[in-house]
C-alpha cells in the first residue's frame, strides 16, 4: 500500500446519566481475526502503545478506528484496523471486554510483567487512597448528569404542555426522510446494528468526532433544531424502518442519555443521519439537507412557559458544568495514581513487545493480502 490510511473515531464508553455506559461488545464483531486485550493498570502505556501501533499501520496504508477514551481526551481505549479485522483493546476496569474466543481470536496481554511490583507496593497507601478518590469523583459527576438529565426532560415536558410543537408534521417530516433514504424494494437481509458514541462528556467538556465519521460520506441529512423539538424522533423512525428492512447500521447514542439515538450512517449507501445541536454541530456541505424541527414550533403557545424554560435551561447548563468539573477534578487524580505507575515501568520492553506486536499484525496483513490475490477455485 503506498497510500496513507484515514482515520476515524469513536467512543466505545461514555460518562453519562447512567453512570459508565459501555459499548466495548460492539468494537468488533465475532469475525474478528485477532483481537488484543490489554491489561494492565493505569500509566501503564495501553494508550501509547495503541497509538504507535496506528501510527505505524497508517504509514503502511491502513485505515484505522481509534477508539477514544471519554475521561481523557488524550487517551485511547481501543483500535480497530478494518480491512484485517484486527482490534486491540483496553480491557481494564470499567471498560471490561471478555475474550469471546480464548486463544483462537482473543488474546490477553498482561503489561503487569513490565512494572517494577516491589516499588508499587511501596506506594500501596498512596494508589489505594487515590483509587478511593477517583471513583468517590467519579460518582458525583454521575449524579449530577442524572441531575441534568432531568432538567432536560422538563424542557422537553414544556412543549408537551403547551402543544406547542406539530407532532403530525414531524411524523411527515420522517416519513418523507424515510422514503427518500430507504429502498423498500431491496431483498430483505438480516444486518447487524453497531451501536457507539460519536460523542463524550469529558474532564475537557462535551467533545465529538462528527467531521471523522460523516465527511467521507456521499450524503448527510443534518438534523437541527432545539432541545426537545423531536430530532430524536425523527432519528428513531429512520433507525427503526432501517432495521426492519434490513439495513447495516451505525448508531451514535446520546453521550447524555445512551438509551437514544443521535446519528445513523448506513455503510452500503454511504448515508448518514447527523443531530447537529449544542455541544455537537455539525458544519453543513454544500449538497447536505438541513432539517430544522424549530420550523414546526407555534412559539406564541410557549410564550406562558418562556421564563420556567429559561430556568431549566441555565440549571440545565450549571448543573451539566458541574459534573464536567467533577469529571476534571476525577482526571486530575488519575493523572496522580498514573505517576505511580509510569515512574515504576520498564518502557524499553515494553516498546519491544510493541514492535513485535506490530510485527505479527503485519503477517496477519500478508496473510490477507495472499489469501485475496489467489484466484478462486486455485
Amino acid at each position: 500500500m503506498s497510500r496513507s490510511g484515514s482515520i476515524r473515531k469513536v467512543f466505545p464508553g461514555g460518562n453519562t446519566s447512567q453512570g459508565f455506559y459501555s459499548f466495548y461488545d460492539q468494537i468488533i464483531d465475532a469475525s474478528a481475526s485477532k483481537v488484543f486485550i490489554l491489561k494492565g493498570g493505569p500509566g501503564v502505556g495501553k494508550s501509547t502503545l495503541i497509538t504507535n501501533v496506528a501510527e505505524k499501520m497508517l504509514q503502511r496504508g491502513y485505515d484505522v478506528e481509534y477508539h477514544c477514551c471519554s475521561s481523557d481526551n488524550q487517551s485511547y481505549d481501543g483500535l480497530v484496523i478494518p480491512d484485517l479485522q484486527v482490534a486491540i483493546i483496553d480491557g481494564t476496569s470499567p471498560h471490561i471486554f471478555d475474550p469471546r474466543h480464548p486463544g483462537a481470536v482473543d488474546e490477553i496481554v498482561n503489561l503487569g510483567i513490565f512494572w517494577s511490583e516491589e516499588k508499587l507496593v511501596e506506594a500501596k497507601k498512596e494508589i489505594i487512597q487515590l483509587t478511593k478518590e477517583v471513583r468517590h469523583l467519579f460518582m458525583r459527576c454521575y449524579g449530577c448528569l442524572a441531575q441534568a438529565k432531568l432538567l432536560k426532560d422538563e424542557i422537553k415536558s414544556y412543549y408537551v404542555v403547551s402543544s406547542s410543537l406539530d407532532y403530525p408534521a414531524l411524523s411527515k417530516t420522517a416519513l418523507q426522510l424515510i422514503r427518500e433514504i430507504l429502498d423498500f424494494e431491496r431483498p430483505l437481509t438480516a444486518q447487524k446494528t453497531r451501536h457507539l458514541f460519536a460523542s463524550a462528556i469529558t474532564p475537557q467538556g462535551p467533545t465529538h468526532h462528527l467531521p471523522t465519521l460523516f465527511d467521507s460520506l456521499e450524503k448527510r441529512y443534518i438534523i437541527t433544531g432545539p432541545m426537545g423539538t423531536g430530532k430524536g424522533t425523527i432519528v428513531n423512525k429512520i433507525y427503526t424502518a432501517a432495521v426492519n428492512l434490513g439495513y447495516r447500521i451505525e448508531a451514535f447514542n446520546c453521550a447524555l442519555e445512551p438509551d437514544k439515538i443521535e446519528h445513523l450512517i448506513f455503510p452500503e449507501i454511504s448515508v448518514g443521519i447527523i443531530t447537529s445541536s449544542t455541544p455537537h454541530t455539525y458544519q453543513p456541505q454544500p449538497d447536505d439537507r438541513v432539517i430544522n424541527t424549530g420550523k414546526l414550533l407555534n412559539w406564541i403557545s410557549l410564550e406562558k412557559y418562556e421564563s420556567d424554560l429559561a430556568e431549566a435551561s441555565r440549571r440545565f447548563d450549571s448543573t451539566l458544568q458541574r459534573g464536567i468539573e467533577f469529571l476534571s477534578r476525577t482526571k486530575a487524580r488519575r493523572d496522580e495514581l498514573e505517576r505511580y505507575y509510569s515512574l515504576n515501568m520498564d518502557f524499553e520492553a515494553l516498546n519491544s513487545f510493541r514492535d513485535k506486536l506490530v510485527e505479527r499484525i503485519e503477517i496477519l496483513a500478508e496473510k490477507k493480502r495472499r489469501t485475496s490475490s489467489t484466484p478462486s477455485g486455485s
